[in-house]
């Protein structure tokens, strides 16, 4: 086995509770997107991510509140489209800003991820959330500041994730080897993509006990981080 010199996380459900994605931020983006929008669309980013919307949508000559009636409707499709995933972005920054948002990251996560950086390897995120966000959840999380333990944030700019091209994309950026990598996630297509570009891998199950640890048809599942670390990295 080729040694470990850089872990990959994803974050909904793996170092985060989808919960918290799906039932604290994209909620608190969707009250304030109108809001936002109307009192910011002379700023330079939001007036760009709305213009990108408007050509995305087919609507280019649509007024602000038409372009927000995309935008929500983009929201209920679930659609992880640049000009939403952008403004929502802005939204949470200003969130975090003001204390009221506070990213939140398992205990587990938060002390490898750690660990790691100590012991020297690289350490990346690749999660659909734009690069924006994930700097957000890390660097004002429950567990203190965890985004300067991070050498790189990817977002589906460099892929879909469930496309193996992406992880190549990553070992790419990162200069490494793509068996030099572990990636972790909780989505089983993420974790086969990533297997056919080269890495190893690592299937998180939040559902089973922490110590949890089975070699799965396609790849190891771990209920936690701790595992992971047991298996790849003790006593390094």
């Amino acid at each position: 086995m080729t040694a470990i010199r850089a872990v990959v996380t994803d974050i909904e459900g793996t170092t985060t509770p989808l919960a918290f994605v799906h039932e604290v931020l994209f909620p608190y983006a969707r009250a304030r997107l109108a809001r936002f929008v109307t009192e910011n669309e002379d700023d330079d980013q939001v007036a760009a991510a709305l213009a990108d919307a408007r050509m995305l949508g087919g609507i280019a000559d649509a007024d602000t509140e038409a372009t927000v009636r995309l935008l929500l409707s983009w929201l209920d499709e679930d659609r992880k489209a640049g000009p939403l995933k952008t403004l929502q972005g802005l939204i949470w920054r200003q969130g975090y800003e003001e204390g009221v948002l506070k990213g939140e990251v398992y205990e587990d996560a938060a002390a490898m991820l750690r660990q790691w950086h100590d012991r020297g390897l690289r350490l990346f995120v690749y999660s659909s959330g734009s690069e924006e966000a994930q700097r957000l959840i890390f660097g004002c999380s429950d567990r203190g500041n965890l985004a300067p333990l991070f050498e790189g944030f990817f977002d589906t700019r460099i892929g879909a994730k469930i496309e193996s091209g992406s992880y190549r994309a990553i070992a790419g950026r990162a200069g490494l080897d793509a068996g030099a990598m572990v990636f972790l996630s909780d989505h089983a297509g993420e974790i086969a993509a990533a297997k056919e570009a080269g890495m190893q891998v690592v299937q998180i199950d939040r559902a089973l006990d922490p110590d949890a640890w089975s070699e799965g048809e396609v790849a190891p599942v771990a209920g936690s981080f701790g595992p992971v670390d047991l298996k790849f990295f003790a006593g390094k």
